[in-house]
């Protein structure tokens, strides 16, 4: 696993095929709040794998995309206080475009697992 300071999300720790999206979606559970709705499920593993879902309605692609950024620095800067062993997928609400970052990243993180 890479170290503290690495300025990206390792592949280990993402989502990548629709198939561990649907395991999620199907076997998991459900937490909600003001900006977000994140499905949570175990996956048999040391280490958390993040993917988010982000619809169109959200807003144009830029918007989408700073919002997708967002997301992927707030994971990446709190791995550690992230417990391990999870899937976890993220739906930002529409909301979330007009939040300021502190904001977001409170809100998400306790909706996730921590150690």
């Amino acid at each position: 696993m890479a170290g503290a300071g690495q300025l990206t999300l390792p592949r280990e720790c993402r989502l990548l095929r629709r198939s561990d999206y649907e395991a999620v979606y199907n076997g998991g559970r459900r937490r909600s709040s003001k900006y977000f709705a994140v499905f949570l499920r175990r996956n048999n593993s040391d280490v958390s794998r993040f993917g988010w879902s982000i619809k169109k309605s959200t807003g144009n692609a830029v918007r989408r995309n700073l919002i997708r950024r967002r997301l992927r620095e707030i994971v990446r800067l709190n791995r550690r206080q992230i417990d391990g062993g999870w899937d976890v997928v993220i739906h930002p609400r529409d909301s979330v475009a007009a939040a300021e970052f502190p904001e977001l990243k409170r809100d998400l993180l306790k909706l996730l697992p921590s150690r």
